[in-house]
């Protein structure tokens, strides 16, 4: 192979790949010397010229001309007659350069210079993939969908780079096809051997962040700061805003007139229940609204322990528990206490309550526990509640509640 038909093999890497003209020279220089170390055991009296806009090389030997029986090394030294064959008035002493083609390397040589030379740019390649998408972790980024697996989805940008989405890091209710658009934010790079493997995030709590810096123009320009946010992704998540204009309605400009705001970020996230809270440095105050929509009685906070006693009338807990617990759970988690819920209401009846564990041979654990996600765990708490109201936050029939209540009054009764 001459020369030129291997430099031009590899000129489609500059407009491929956009390596710079610098760039590649010396990548195809480095190449090209290890190539003549392996051949001749040294490359210092060889001079390389590339030009891989034209797609040409020339590689020249240098040798100092000695006298044919003191020759000792022949990498950096040629005979007098050896190099009167090539110029007739050469002299002892002078220096002979003399142009190496490629052939002279070997096909093997030329094989393995040319795997090494595709693996150099792929790894500058990588490298600056690496680099670039580093610098983009906690940023919003969209991909097309390429192809849905079990485990993961793969992602492809404009550029054609390669973005994972594993199944862990979706919101529950995605549901993705070949050619969809999908936001999220770069939450890692990883380096699997040479080859990075950027992933992607729907399910972090910075997605959210950052999807209120997008849509929400006074958190963009700082005039809203958000102090927290934590999230069950697809579910429910909690947002503590800022900010240092009296003027300013945090919460207000977040949620826009008629949710128009957040309607949009609701969306993106699989319809996942927002609340948006005004963030104080007072802890009571802090906690109060982190339990919202429930309406706390009072609240006793241990300091040391970072646990928190929150009173509430009956008819409030389950609204601070919250479906499934995840109200109570994501106070917590904002706040930074643990919650721990304290009825109140009349002491005669809750001496005679009775925990609801109490009737597992007539009512089955699973529906036990449907109850108590909603924070309902002894007879009289069931018996507070509407039906309809029962049917809407759980996931029990009718027929069901009917048959539980029927079996809490027989007790009362008996």
């Amino acid at each position: 192979m001459e020369n030129i038909a291997l430099i031009e093999s590899f000129s489609e890497f500059k407009d491929d790949k956009l390596i710079d003209r610098v760039t590649l020279m010396a990548i195809l220089e480095d190449v090209f010397r290890n190539a003549l170390k392996k051949k001749y055991g040294s490359d210092d009296n060889f001079d390389i010229i590339i030009n891989p806009d034209k797609g040409d090389m020339e590689i020249w030997r240098r040798r100092v001309i000695v006298a044919d029986e003191d020759l000792d090394f022949e990498n950096e030294e040629i005979t007098l007659t050896e190099a009167r064959r090539i110029e007739p008035d050469f002299e002892i002493g002078e220096e002979v350069s003399e142009e190496v083609k490629l052939i002279d390397l070997g096909r093997r040589a030329i094989l393995a210079l040319r795997q090494n030379l595709i693996s150099k740019i792929h790894e500058h390649d990588n490298t600056n993939l690496y680099k670039q998408f580093k610098d983009l972790i906690g940023d919003i980024y969209t991909a097309e969908v390429h192809h849905v697996r079990p485990r993961a989805v793969i992602l492809v940008d404009d550029e054609g780079n390669e973005i994972v989405l594993p199944k862990e890091k979706q919101i529950p209710s995605d549901f993705f096809r070949k050619g969809d658009n999908v936001r999220g934010i770069i939450e890692n790079v990883e380096l699997k051997g040479n080859k990075p493997q950027i992933i992607m995030s729907r399910t972090s709590e910075k997605f959210l962040e950052k999807l209120f810096e997008q849509e929400i123009p006074e958190v963009f320009d700082g005039l809203i700061t958000i102090k927290g946010v934590v999230r069950i992704p697809g579910e429910k998540a909690k947002v503590a805003v800022d900010s240092y204009d009296d003027r300013i309605d945090p919460v207000g400009a977040c949620v826009g007139m008629k949710g128009s705001r957040i309607h949009g970020i609701v969306r993106e996230l699989g319809n996942e229940n927002i609340d948006v809270i005004n963030y104080t440095t007072n802890t009571q105050l802090f906690i109060t609204r982190a339990l919202s929509p429930a309406k706390v009685s009072s609240i006793k906070i241990n300091e040391e322990t970072k646990r928190a006693d929150v009173y509430l009338k009956l008819e409030e807990v389950s609204k601070a528990i919250g479906r499934g617990g995840h109200n109570i759970k994501l106070a917590g988690l904002l706040t930074g206490y643990e919650l721990d819920v304290i009825r109140e209401g009349n002491i005669a009846e809750e001496e005679d309550d009775v925990e609801l564990t109490e009737f597992s041979d007539e009512i089955e654990a699973w529906v036990i526990e449907e109850f108590a996600k909603i924070g309902l765990d002894t007879a009289r708490s069931i018996l507070k509640q509407d039906v309809n109201d029962l049917v809407r936050r759980t996931d029990l029939e009718e027929e069901t509640i009917l048959d539980v209540i029927r079996i809490l009054k027989n007790e009362f009764e008996d």
